[in-house]
């Protein structure tokens, strides 16, 4: 089966739909790989390259439509491309099917299958194809690297000969994908991260990721079945224009993420939130290509408003990652549909069915939702004891077994007693004593709050040391007393060791 790459024919896409490493994966997968003269130019990929890789150029696009079995693209495409393409094409690509319904009926009258890969359905199998979450990555790192640009100052703390230097704050709105990429990038350059989204669930997520979450009053939650948020109440969004509003007066850089597909991105920051900021701030709009969520974004422009806040509504794609990470979205979709050896289109399967927009000369769309596993029924309410009478009765079975185990270690050194020398019956029995001990008090801990210090093997490198302490004497080369200092040493080092591991792991749930 031939696989067909062409150039993208949008001035402002940089990326292209696969590179030498992808090309070297789809060989293997069984295909041959054909790419359009300086489709990867844009994104720092020459003809040599792609070449050395095993993949054939061809001059024009009309031949990769025309003799492919599938194309892989960025960008949905144009009018007169549709019309290159031969009947039966699998096409693999971005489509906005939501938005592009006469594409749509062109694909179908021109029997395309053509798969959205705007569409993969957000479910865990299909992760590895999920083009949205990739790319939404990069833009939340980028986000940061460009707002810090724009900001012209340090993102974190410093204090220098010089003078000292506040960390800058930064507001992430929207802790999706690119939301979460934005607060790690953010904290790890130093600055004060705040986050905040109507889902009450990622509160974990995004204070896990060093930042700290911010919410309103109002007990309201967006969070969906489909991952993304809903409309919320009018209270809940005067009270979150409200806080906006107190946050645009302290952080140095706003970055928004907010969007919903089909839809005109939310309308977040409003102009009186801009006039608000600081002169130097700086505005991120993720969403700017969908209308934005800053009132006054201008989609793919950089410009300073009047009181000197920069609002940055387009974002450099980093091109050479962005084609890598979308290349091997395409490759993991390809295998899953039995490479050149097996390849099928099967509409059973549960991603390629919903991804698949058009088929067969057929509009596919919108697909059937995802089947809900049901609810499991709630187990029938059993009246319960008192709560009291079982801890009574559970309290009176430990005291029970606790008095069952002194009696049986106290006849066993009886009967030890029996035989045994006084001096060693002295020390045996401090021994039994402290292990039994030791123990009950580690054992009763809860697993969860265990340490290398908190541990059985460390309560017993304890007893170890008092027992070579008390078995030393003042000849230095009596047996005894190296075997002593031996065991101390030992233990000593295990001992240490827990409180090393300990200082580390606290360590790591500090700033």
């Amino acid at each position: 089966m031939k696989v067909g790459i062409p150039s993208e024919i949008s001035p402002n896409e940089l990326r292209v739909a696969a590179t030498p490493k992808t090309v070297k994966r789809l060989q293997k997968q069984g295909f041959e790989v054909y790419i359009q003269h300086n489709a990867g130019i844009k994104a720092n990929f020459s003809d040599k390259e792609f070449e050395e890789a095993g993949a054939k150029i061809v001059p024009a696009a009309a031949d990769i439509y025309g003799k492919s079995d599938i194309v892989l693209k960025v960008k949905e495409p144009s009018v007169e491309e549709v019309d290159m393409m031969r009947e039966g094409l699998v096409m693999l690509s971005y489509l906005w099917p939501a938005q592009n319904q006469p594409l749509l009926q062109k694909l179908a009258d021109k029997k395309v299958n053509a798969i959205a890969m705007d569409a993969i359905p957000r479910i865990s199998r299909a992760q590895k194809m999920d083009v949205l979450s990739s790319m939404a990555n990069i833009a939340g790192y980028r986000s940061v690297i460009e707002g810090s640009y724009h900001f012209g100052r340090f993102l974190n703390g410093q204090i220098t000969a010089a003078g000292k230097v506040e960390p800058a704050k930064v507001l992430v709105i929207g802790a999706g994908v690119a939301g979460l990429a934005a607060i790690g990038a953010a904290n790890s350059l130093g600055a004060i991260v705040r986050a905040f989204d109507t889902r009450k669930e990622v509160a974990e997520q995004i204070e896990s990721m060093g930042a700290q979450f911010l919410t309103v009053e109002i007990n309201e939650d967006g969070a969906t079945s489909s991952g993304y948020s809903k409309e919320m109440s009018k209270e809940f969004i005067e009270a979150e224009m409200k806080l906006f509003k107190e946050q645009a007066e302290e952080v140095d850089i706003i970055i928004t993420t907010a969007q919903i597909p089909g839809r005109e991105a939310p309308k977040l920051i409003l102009d009186y939130h801009v006039a608000a900021m600081k002169p130097g701030s700086v505005i991120v709009d993720l969403a700017a290509s969908t209308g934005g969520n800053c009132v006054l974004t201008k989609n793919g422009e950089v410009y300073t408003t009047d009181n000197g806040v920069t609002i940055v509504g387009k974002l450099n794609q980093l091109p050479s990652q962005a084609s890598l990470l979308y290349g091997n979205n395409l490759c993991h979709l390809l295998d899953d549909m039995g490479k050149a050896e097996k390849w099928k289109i099967d509409m059973e399967d549960a991603v390629v069915s919903r991804a698949m927009v058009t088929y067969n000369g057929k509009i596919n769309w919108p697909p059937q939702p995802l089947p809900v596993s049901p609810a499991k029924p709630k187990a029938a309410v059993v009246e319960t004891e008192d709560p009291k009478v079982v801890a009574a009765r559970k309290n009176k079975k430990e005291a029970v077994s606790m008095i069952i185990k002194l009696a049986v270690i106290g006849a066993f050194l009886l009967l030890l007693g029996q035989f045994a020398p006084s001096a060693f019956m002295q020390h045996f029995t401090v021994f039994v004593l402290a292990v039994f001990i030791g123990w009950q008090v580690i054992w009763n801990v809860s697993h969860s709050l265990h340490t290398p210090l908190m541990a059985v093997t460390n309560a017993i490198s304890g007893i170890i040391v008092i027992g070579g302490l008390l078995q030393t004497t003042d000849q230095l080369s009596s047996p005894m007393t190296i075997l002593a200092f031996a065991a101390i040493l030992v233990a000593s080092i295990n001992i240490v060791g827990g409180f090393v591991v300990t200082h580390r792991m606290l360590k790591m749930f500090k700033k």
